[in-house]
């Protein structure tokens, strides 16, 4: 009578998986952006009188900064950068750029 292929391969690994190391634990999750008090400003120099807005005052990794930065391109639909620890956006957003910090739960303050 043939058997189940489910009964077949019942002990076939038991063996094998009770000789593995364990697994070590995950790595704990760092919180992607803690919440701090950024500085929204509008600049005009060195840009040939076409204006950015500037997001300042982040402290955290480039890797944070650099995810920040992708979340408020996407989210307002400009073009922009990272830069010595500045965001630069497109345009003049700043009011965009304060309400949705503000909803990710950040400080906010618009500047000039």
């Amino acid at each position: 009578m043939p058997q189940d292929w489910k009964e077949l391969l019942k002990g076939t690994f038991a063996e094998e998986l009770a000789s593995l190391p364990p697994e070590p634990d995950p790595e704990p999750a760092v919180p992607v952006f803690r919440k701090q008090r950024l500085i929204v400003t509008i600049d005009r120099r060195r840009r040939a009188g076409k204006q950015v807005t500037l997001v300042s005052g982040f402290s955290g990794s480039d890797e944070e900064l650099a995810s920040l930065g992708r979340k408020l391109k996407t989210r307002l639909g400009v073009g922009g950068s990272v830069d010595d620890g500045e965001i630069l956006l497109q345009g003049d957003v700043r009011d965009k750029v304060v309400a949705f910090l503000t909803e990710m739960g950040h400080s906010a303050k618009r500047g000039n």
